[in-house]
């Protein structure tokens, strides 16, 4: 034989909170820089879509520009353009604009 036995020393498979530690400290760093933040967002999103209201200027996810309409339990009427209006869901709106924002994009 070229290669001898080799053998274990010490008790294979006892595993300490010291090797457990780089584990715990990456979930504690993911959860304050990704998974806290995300939910902090997605609260304030549906506080924005809770207060939606007739009247309202909006950009959707789809970056249509309008005001609000008509509002529904589910949807909403947006008007983007003279006569024109769309019905969609309320949390496809992205953001809500200050009042005037549609006459001064325009007037640009």
């Amino acid at each position: 034989m070229f290669i001898s036995n080799a053998w274990a020393q010490g008790a294979a498979g006892q595993m300490d909170l010291l090797s457990l530690m780089p584990i715990i400290l990456m979930f504690v760093v993911l959860y304050f820089l990704l998974i806290r933040p995300q939910l902090k967002r997605a609260k304030d999103h549906r506080q924005m879509v809770a207060g939606l209201q007739k009247g309202d200027e909006v950009i959707t996810g789809g970056g249509e520009l309008g005001r609000i309409t008509k509002v529904g339990d589910n949807y909403l009427t947006v008007e983007i353009a003279s006569g024109v209006e769309i019905l969609m869901q309320k949390p496809s709106v992205q953001t809500v604009l200050p009042k005037g924002t549609i006459k001064t994009a325009l007037d640009a």
